[in-house]
């Protein structure tokens, strides 16, 4: 399995993918090796999520280095040093480790994953080497209108998916929009491109649940309208992907019209990364008083303090209509309902409508968030909200997900040929 995103990395919910395979899949009789990257290229790193990671796992680490931050001089660095991305240096060492991790263990498939796209040049290589077949897990789109914004690095990935599409036993996605758009990409490759979800992995919520409890008021409070209804935004926010400008200008519009105030509604995010631009909008549109910032914690904490707010917020901007936030699954395990700022025709308000929610409104219209926000925060303060489907959510969990992941493993190695008839 070629995972940059593997602990002690931190900052990503990317990570918890590989991570849970690499749990769940020796119960259905598959032994995962990990090859990923030597810590020192990860730019933030914790040790919270290593227990996780079940005894006896064969982890090799890559040598690596972060090209922006090891290579640079006065703060520059030349183009071609970060293509396909900034830790292009690490598939020299990887491709070694990988070929050694071969010759001891005698693998049946290879796994990458992306949102690194070196992984797949890394297992592309493999492949190449050793014909074992190969399973390219691209997760989201790779070469889309505009993304990556370099020519050249746009280039780079579209040669990347293009080798993967033609040599790769399976191409997985974790959207439907996506797969058929690579579906209809690369129409020989067709039968070949599936959806594999991303999930929740309910351990990790049994513990959550053990963690101390995050401070809240009760719900009485909440109903006797003493303090304001808590939503919460937990991960990154994208300044383009998922960007809150229109909900900071309906809070405005609110606000100045009386319908709604911050003694109603407190809206945290908690680990955004762009703090600086939710500052800014914030005082932009004289809303301060609405949004609390908080910095981010370790993964059960995160889980924990998802289950004890009032409600969940989640943005996915329309360009991203093919993928959906791997926070949403564990959104809908917390039991909360959920806010969803997206366009109605994008995956993520499909998995929020197949769940029985439909408290959403588009990201980009600030007259669609202001005119549903006052009667939302009116019902769930009442608690007639709509909470996700019991069967939607245990469809969810990350032990599925791998279920059908190890499907698709022995349906790889029982097409052996298929690689090497292609090359």
């Amino acid at each position: 399995m070629i995972a940059y995103h593997f602990p002690p990395l931190a900052g990503s919910s990317g990570i918890q993918r590989t991570l849970r395979f690499v749990q769940h899949l020796p119960s259905l009789g598959w032994q995962p090796l990990v090859l990923s990257a030597h810590p020192s290229a990860y730019e933030k790193t914790s040790d919270d999520l290593l227990a996780d990671v079940p005894a006896g796992t064969v982890v090799r680490r890559a040598f690596a280095l972060d090209t922006a931050r090891h290579l640079q001089i006065a703060g520059r660095y030349l183009g071609w040093m970060a293509r396909p991305d900034r830790w292009i240096s690490w598939k020299f060492d990887a491709i070694r480790q990988g070929l050694k991790l071969i010759e001891e263990f005698k693998p049946d498939v290879i796994w990458s994953t992306y949102p690194i796209a070196t992984a797949h040049v890394i297992a592309s290589a493999l492949h190449r080497k050793s014909g074992i077949p190969w399973i390219a897990d691209f997760r989201d789109p790779m070469a889309q209108e505009g993304y990556p914004a370099d020519p050249l690095t746009w280039q780079r990935y579209l040669a990347i998916e293009a080798d993967a599409a033609a040599l790769a036993r399976y191409c997985l996605f974790t959207t439907p929009g996506a797969a058929r758009a690579y579906q209809q990409r690369y129409p020989a490759a067709a039968s070949r491109m599936m959806v594999l979800e991303n999930g929740y992995d309910e351990e990790s919520f049994a513990s959550a649940a053990l963690q101390p409890k995050v401070a809240m008021p009760g719900v009485d409070e909440l109903a006797l309208g003493l303090r304001p209804l808590v939503m919460l935004h937990s991960g990154i926010v994208y300044p383009s992907e998922r960007d809150p400008t229109q909900l900071f200008v309906a809070l405005g519009r609110l606000q100045e019209a009386g319908a709604l105030g911050p003694d109603e509604l407190h809206i945290r995010f908690r680990a955004s990364v762009h703090d600086d631009l939710l500052q800014s909008l914030a005082l932009a549109y004289g809303v301060q008083d609405f949004i609390e910032l908080c910095p981010a914690t370790p993964y059960r904490e995160a889980l924990a303090e998802m289950m004890a707010v009032d409600g969940l917020l989640v943005m996915q901007a329309s360009n991203c209509n093919a993928q959906i936030p791997a926070k949403i699954y564990e959104y809908l395990r917390a039991g909360k309902p959920i806010f969803g700022l997206t366009d109605p025709d994008g995956d993520t308000a499909g998995v929020l409508r197949g769940a029985g929610l439909n408290d959403m409104a588009r990201l980009d219209s600030a007259d669609e968030i202001a005119h549903a926000l006052p009667a939302l925060v009116r019902d769930w303060r009442r608690g007639k909200a709509v909470l996700a489907h019991p069967l939607a959510v245990q469809q969810a969990s990350r032990h599925g997900r791998a279920r059908a992941l190890a499907a698709l493993l022995a349906q790889a190695t029982s097409s052996q040929g298929f690689a090497a008839s292609r090359r």
